[in-house]
């Protein structure tokens, strides 16, 4: 999909898009192309993409996956999704409902993504692959990182400053209380950055497309898991204080005393110095 199509798409329908939605499409061919590469699809592959707006990069999954999941919350683009897919899928059938669309290898449907995820926890054996609402994009990442069936790999499209966060490691700016969360179940495996100049409206700020793999192997039994999620939301939430102050208001001192003495942590340490794998191994002393 052109620029010059999606703008008269849009003024044809008397389309205003919404700030507060994060609509900010990306039409450039060259930069969808490299999305759809990440994401290695294969014939039998299932994609969940959210927030398809106009849908360029939908034709593309379509093309190369076996099946497409795509949720949108405005229903004026709903609309715009049904008719331009039917039209190009008439001959193959399609079965339209008030919810949802099943147009060839397409399932679309009108809901809000977050509420969407919460209802259906089972993304195993799927691929999220996504130019993500910037309003809502740490949020649903967040949302993934505690599903007990995560998708298998991740390629979405977010704003710069949220990318560095979900690659950063101990010690460096962006490292947080998200990138701890999402790196417990994936490994950031590559990223590139987007111009201003590829999306309408060109947003305020900088974009990149991250890849994320599931880890063949999870870092924690999935029991303690949620003990896991304690331990860095305490630790993060007062990023000048030292993390045993902070731990010490939900468990006994003792107890995150000899914890922090078995791996070797300083008393005096903040969460922001202190490792993914370190963090793991507070937690299986602790649980």
């Amino acid at each position: 999909m052109k620029l010059s199509e999606m703008k008269q798409i849009l003024t044809e329908r008397q389309v205003q898009l919404t700030r507060s939605l994060g609509q900010n499409f990306l039409h450039d061919r060259n930069q969808l192309e490299r999305i759809v590469d990440a994401a290695q699809l294969r014939p039998t592959d299932r994609v969940l993409e959210i927030g398809p707006g106009l849908g360029p990069l939908t034709e593309l999954l379509m093309r190369d996956a076996g099946e497409v999941l795509a949720i949108e919350k405005d229903q004026r683009l709903v609309n715009i999704l049904r008719e331009r897919f039917t039209r190009a899928e008439d001959r193959k059938g399609s079965r339209l409902t008030p919810a949802a669309t099943r147009i060839g290898n397409l399932e679309l449907v009108h809901a809000d993504a977050l509420e969407y995820l919460k209802e259906r926890q089972n993304w195993g054996d799927w691929k999220l692959v996504s130019n993500l609402p910037y309003s809502v994009g740490s949020r649903i990442f967040v949302e993934l990182a505690g599903m007990v069936e995560a998708p298998q790999l991740v390629v979405a499209t977010l704003q710069l400053e949220v990318v560095r966060r979900l690659i950063s490691g101990a010690g460096e700016d962006d490292y947080g209380l998200l990138s701890v969360l999402m790196q417990l179940r994936y490994e950031p495996v590559g990223n590139f950055r987007i111009p201003a100049s590829c999306f309408f409206p060109e947003p305020e700020i900088d974009s990149a497309c991250i890849t994320l793999r599931r880890r063949a192997e999870p870092l924690l039994p999935l029991s303690a898991e949620s003990t896991f999620v304690r331990v860095v939301k305490q630790a993060f939430s007062q990023r000048r204080k030292m993390m045993f102050k902070l731990l010490k208001q939900s468990w006994p001192e003792q107890a995150v005393a000899e914890a922090f003495s078995q791996a070797g942590l300083s008393p005096t340490i903040r969460a922001e110095a202190v490792s993914l794998q370190q963090f793991v191994e507070l937690t299986r002393i602790l649980v």
